[in-house]
């Protein structure tokens, strides 16, 4: 099985797949190499519908032509690597960033989101991520503001008065919750449409079945949000006093 970087020959080879409807996993057979390879490298290049493997190529000799360069002084500046090879990390979040956007969010959004999910301290600037991610001031506020809707990040001051933006434990949960809450909500529209559309047809009988499908699945993921957090935010030592 190859190995090493895709080269410009099987670009071009993910592209007339795509082109002709084949799986990921299909090319990925055909070029001999991990479904994830050709995964990642089509959802880092544009996704299935834009993919370019010209462009593709070019954004990938960018990308290892500055991962060569030191950042300039007090720019682009990542935490300390703590021991960590600094390639595996950086290939991590590019991994964790194809992901998120498998999952549906935007590739920025996704990028900014890894970006936080990686740190350890899970609290950033606007500042820090312009830096990090080579991007304008205007891609982070847009992303922040996404992520802050959907409850994956909040804002907070620090010390400084600077505005930074934090994940931290509860993160997963707040967003799960508020998951639920959109599946709550197609089921309340779902069944407005059972009175409209009159009860006795066809139409309505698929929209009740659509409201008590998503009541039954947020009422789920809402109890089961609830015990994994208890579980998960349980004090060990509170635990042990107890049964003593």
């Amino acid at each position: 099985m190859p190995g090493g970087r895709l080269t410009q020959q099987e670009r071009q080879q993910i592209a007339v797949g795509l082109a002709d409807g084949l799986a990921y996993a299909e090319i990925a057979r055909r070029l001999e190499r991990p479904t994830s390879t050709v995964t990642r490298e089509v959802m880092r290049n544009g996704g299935p519908t834009s993919y370019r493997a010209d462009l593709a190529h070019r954004a990938t000799e960018r990308r290892a032509h500055r991962r060569k360069q030191p950042p300039p002084s007090g720019r682009g500046t990542r935490e300390p690597a703590r021991g960590r090879d600094d390639g595996a990390v950086r290939e991590y979040e590019e991994t964790f960033t194809t992901l998120l956007m498998r999952q549906g969010l935007p590739k920025m959004t996704a990028r900014v989101l890894t970006c936080l999910f990686t740190s350890d301290t899970g609290s950033v600037t606007a500042a820090d991520l312009v830096h990090r991610l080579d991007v304008s001031p205007a891609s982070v506020s847009k992303s922040v503001a996404f992520l802050e809707g959907q409850g994956l990040i909040r804002r907070q001051r620090d010390a400084g008065r600077r505005e930074r933006y934090v994940v931290d434990d509860d993160v997963w949960y707040q967003s799960t919750v508020a998951s639920a809450r959109g599946t709550a909500e197609v089921a309340e529209i779902a069944r407005q449409g059972v009175g409209v559309l009159g009860r006795d047809s066809p139409a309505a009988a698929r929209l009740e079945n659509i409201a008590r499908f998503s009541d039954f699945m947020s009422e789920s993921i809402l109890r089961a949000a609830d015990q994994v957090r208890d579980i998960l935010h349980t004090n060990p030592e509170s635990e042990t006093a107890a049964e003593s």
